[in-house]
């Protein structure tokens, strides 16, 4: 599975801590073996999924689109205050 990364999830990733991104990359090899593990998304979000892991004792959420078969891209991470506000804007909704 070929997995691509826009530039907000960049931006989002870059400023992590160490025992973050351990959490982060477990959660991205969980949705690169099986993208349907995620919950997908309706209305405005309709196209997207979301993926909820433990980061620590917080819930944070992972939001990645499937591109093809064999390709995803991921999209957004943090903590769910104001994920999917920032998603939207993201997407330009």
């Amino acid at each position: 599975m070929k997995v691509l990364t826009s530039p907000t999830f960049e931006r989002h990733a870059k400023k992590l801590h160490k025992h973050e991104k351990k959490a982060l990359d477990l959660a991205v090899r969980e949705v690169a073996q099986d993208p349907s593990i995620g919950e997908a998304k309706r209305g405005d979000l309709a196209g997207v999924y979301v993926y909820k892991f433990k980061n620590g004792s917080q819930h944070w959420l992972l939001a990645y689109t499937v591109e093809s078969v064999d390709q995803l891209t991921l999209r957004l991470v943090g903590p769910h205050e104001n994920f999917y506000k920032g998603l939207k804007r993201s997407r330009g909704i």
